[in-house]
């Protein structure tokens, strides 16, 4: 089998006296759509950033594209972080730029193209992202939260990674700006040959768009499966969390 896009393997997280995560083990191949998710606490947003290289674990191993990132040097570490794009939950857009600007930053920090390309290649990506050509010129405060979180899409395309990760995508939108939202996650994998990981509460958003959810539970990852077989699990946390009203409703919705 090819090298798996993403391989964590025996991951330990400690904070103080605080274990959030013990011989964690998970995996991404190309091209999946892979959610995290798990009760509050669980540690996906902290097994997202150690991913990311935004913190290091305590001990275990992390790999992006077959490179180890625990204990990597800082240029090494700048190179991967070309081949992967990352939306953060609120956007998380300068506010004091356009989006056209917004889009533009990681390219004028990680290339040396000319500054009308560059404005070029925003306004490909922002129409990639689904907004209408006159957002480039607006400010954050005078976007819709839907609006923002393409914008924060589109910045985190612009560098065409391999790897793309979302943070709570659908949170704060209405169910149709989500399922929007979903459908531009679909079309961006499909279109651009992306592998996708998002961290997501969203129930419908696990229905339509994942190839396999990762449950975190008991510090480590209880299971990865599609989202037919997780819901048939036994095992209590996992049961629990898809046997609410709203999860059967959102499994309804998919039969």
């Amino acid at each position: 089998m090819a090298t798996p896009v993403i391989e964590v393997r025996g991951l330990r997280t400690q904070f103080g006296l605080k274990v959030v995560h013990e011989d964690l083990d998970f995996s991404v191949r190309r091209g999946e759509i892979v959610a995290l998710v798990g009760g509050s606490g669980s540690g996906k947003t902290t097994l997202l950033r150690e991913i990311t290289m935004l913190d290091a674990p305590s001990a275990g191993s992390v790999r992006l594209f077959g490179e180890e990132t625990v204990g990597i040097g800082e240029a090494a570490a700048f190179a991967l972080r070309r081949r992967f794009g990352m939306m953060f939950q609120l956007g998380a857009l300068f506010s004091s730029l356009t989006v056209r600007e917004n889009v533009a930053v990681p390219l004028r920090e990680h290339t040396r193209l000319p500054a009308a390309l560059i404005d070029d290649i925003a306004e490909l990506k922002i129409a990639l992202a689904g907004l209408p050509p006159d957002a480039a010129e607006r400010y954050p405060a005078q976007l819709s939260g839907g609006m923002i979180k393409r914008a924060a899409v589109a910045r985190a395309i612009a560098l065409d990674p391999d790897l793309l990760f979302l943070d709570e995508p659908t949170a704060g939108l209405d169910p149709v700006g989500a399922a929007a939202l979903d459908e531009l996650v679909l079309q961006l994998r499909d279109t651009l040959g992306l592998t996708v990981v998002i961290v997501t509460h969203d129930l419908d958003t696990l229905w339509r768009v994942t190839d396999r959810v990762a449950f975190l539970g008991e510090r480590r990852v209880l299971a990865c499966e599609p989202m037919p077989v997780l819901t048939r699990s036994e095992h209590p946390l996992i049961r629990a969390y898809f046997t609410g009203p709203r999860a059967r409703a959102a499994a309804a919705a998919q039969a």
